[in-house]
């Protein structure tokens, strides 16, 4: 019996041909790939200046840039790794493809405005290239554009600024739209205590995105206010308060930081169970979890400020705050590591990333303790501590929760199988290159050296070496990853994917291998349990 047409060969309005037939698409498979080739092209590009960043620093003096191109290579890095690929990867990418399938559903809820939100994410993408070349050139202000320098400087911030507003719009866009999917599209007979954690995840990060990013949208319109306008909002010379502008922007952008973790957890409860054979520990500890940190994870924005002159109430509740935050991730961290107690362990690529994600996420949430207890910030606030702690987090966490995913779900997208061997190579170089890149900056930022700075005095050399080297590994790392996904698309050398090549048990894995164009080829069985492996284990995964 043949094949049902995947969604690759089915365009979905249909009518449409060729590349209209993508550019005008409503599936959010479809809209997934797009979003994932988008991702991966400003990944790329944020990853390359980002390694140069650190070639930069391997040496004292000039090494292969000016100070100013420094600066402003340094708010490149940022902008793009923060609003073009940590915020909407995985949501935009594999929320997109998965959740509406996860919920038993043909699509999400408003196929339309998802076109939208792809169109505003490359608009803003756009915007921000563009704002290379014109006037006054890249901000040299950091992706914060703290004031009062965001407003005085000669730079082209306005424009950089405004591409962050319509990619805050994409995100909202994305995030009213899952939370209507998860409300009125996930299968009847699904009820909340049946959803998948991974769903759960993007729904908790939707209801962040939907409430905290118009802070940030209304923040950055102010910033423009104050160049073209002069209003004196921020601006001290002309009353205005600076200390205003980092309440308004760590209102969004600590939050911010949970939009980027919380689906990276999702990804790992998804992928702990499967090749643990075992079904996940604590499963609605996690759901509650996640919702309290998308609550708690609201309430703590100003411990990014103790050096800013609070009070000292607001410095005790804010770090009381911090620490109450750290017990919903603790939690998901044990239901993880009891889930893999005593199992039927398959080791696999995603599960070796999951692996990885655990421990560095683990590091990057004790280190972040340290920063949220004031006395220790006080010594090491703004300096490559600080760094460290938030590539842990972010890069350790989301970035190779982000990494998992794709190896997870390739098959399942394109219909094919990627080469073992190279991911595990891959992984390798990947895991040893974070920790020789940043271990030994919370070594530099506890003997005192700052962050942001261009260059740095002798007793650095050492550390700044080390981390040069392992930069250069995570670089090759993270290139012979993405050259061994896309490998695996050539034709005369494709593996083709069976429907359920991991054994997994939610929805997804129910359906061939890419989907059809209405993801269900008959009514979908939902269990009592998503992570009932009772049928699974019954017949062998790749059957």
């Amino acid at each position: 019996m043949a094949p049902p047409p995947s969604f690759f060969d089915t365009p979905a309005p249909p009518g449409l041909t060729g590349i209209k037939a993508w550019l005008l698409t409503h599936d959010h498979k479809r809209l997934g790939l797009m979003y994932l080739w988008a991702v991966l092209f400003w990944f790329v590009i944020a990853l390359t200046i980002g390694f140069l960043l650190r070639i930069e620093l391997m040496t004292m003096g000039r090494t292969i840039m000016s100070a100013g191109v420094y600066n402003s290579a340094f708010t490149l890095h940022g902008v793009i790794m923060i609003f073009l690929f940590v915020i909407p990867g995985i949501p935009a990418i594999f929320g997109n493809f998965f959740l509406p399938i996860q919920l038993g559903a043909d699509d999400v809820f408003f196929p339309r405005l998802n076109l939208l939100s792809w169109y505003l994410y490359m608009l803003g993408g756009l915007l921000a290239i563009v704002s290379l070349f014109t006037a006054g050139g890249f901000p040299d202000t950091g992706w914060t554009f703290y004031v009062p320098f965001s407003i005085g400087t000669k730079h082209n911030v306005p424009l950089t600024v405004f591409a962050a507003f319509i990619l805050g719009m994409s995100s909202m866009l994305t995030g009213l739209n899952f939370i209507t999917t998860v409300h009125r599209k996930r299968s009847s007979a699904m009820g909340w205590m049946q959803i998948p954690l991974f769903t759960w995840s993007l729904y908790a990060t939707a209801w962040v995105q939907l409430l905290a990013t118009p802070v940030i949208s209304i923040t950055l319109l102010l910033v423009i206010a104050e160049r073209f306008l002069s209003i004196g909002l921020f601006d001290p010379a002309k009353g205005g308060d600076p200390i205003l502008y980092q309440h308004l922007f760590w209102m969004y952008s600590h939050p911010a930081v949970y939009v980027m973790i919380l689906p990276g957890m999702g990804v790992i409860s998804e992928i702990i169970p499967t090749f643990s054979r075992k079904a996940i520990f604590g499963y609605r500890a996690i759901v509650f979890s996640s919702m309290g940190i998308a609550v708690a994870g609201s309430l703590v924005w100003a411990h990014h400020m103790y050096t800013s002159g609070m009070s000292d109430t607001a410095v005790f509740v804010f770090s009381l705050l911090t620490f109450l935050v750290a017990i919903p991730s603790a939690i998901k961290v044990f239901s993880w590591v009891s889930t893999l107690y005593k199992a039927s362990i398959e080791m696999t690529p995603p599960l070796l990333y999951a692996l990885v994600f655990i421990y560095l996420f683990s590091v990057g949430g004790l280190t972040g303790l340290v920063l949220g207890a004031a006395g220790p910030d006080i010594h090491v606030h703004d300096t490559h501590f600080v760094v460290a702690h938030f590539h842990f987090t972010m890069f350790g966490g989301t970035g190779f929760a982000f990494f998992a995913a794709l190896h997870y779900w390739w098959p399942k997208m394109f219909g094919v199988m990627y080469d073992f061997r190279r991911a595990y190579i891959a992984a390798t170089l990947a895991t040893v290159g974070f920790m020789f890149h940043y271990v030994p900056m919370f070594i530099l930022g506890l003997m005192g050296m700052p962050r942001r700075y261009y260059d740095y005095l002798p007793q650095f050399s050492r550390g700044n070496e080390l981390a040069a080297v392992g930069g250069l590994l995570l670089f090759c790392g993270i290139i012979l990853m993405l050259v061994n996904l896309i490998l695996s698309l050539r034709k005369q050398k494709r593996i083709v994917a069976p429907a359920n090549p991991w054994g997994g048990c939610t929805l997804e894995w129910t359906v061939p291998s890419p989907p059809p164009v209405h993801n269900f080829l008959q009514e979908p069985h939902i269990k009592e349990y998503p992570y009932d492996f009772s049928d699974i284990l019954k017949t062998p995964p790749n059957a």
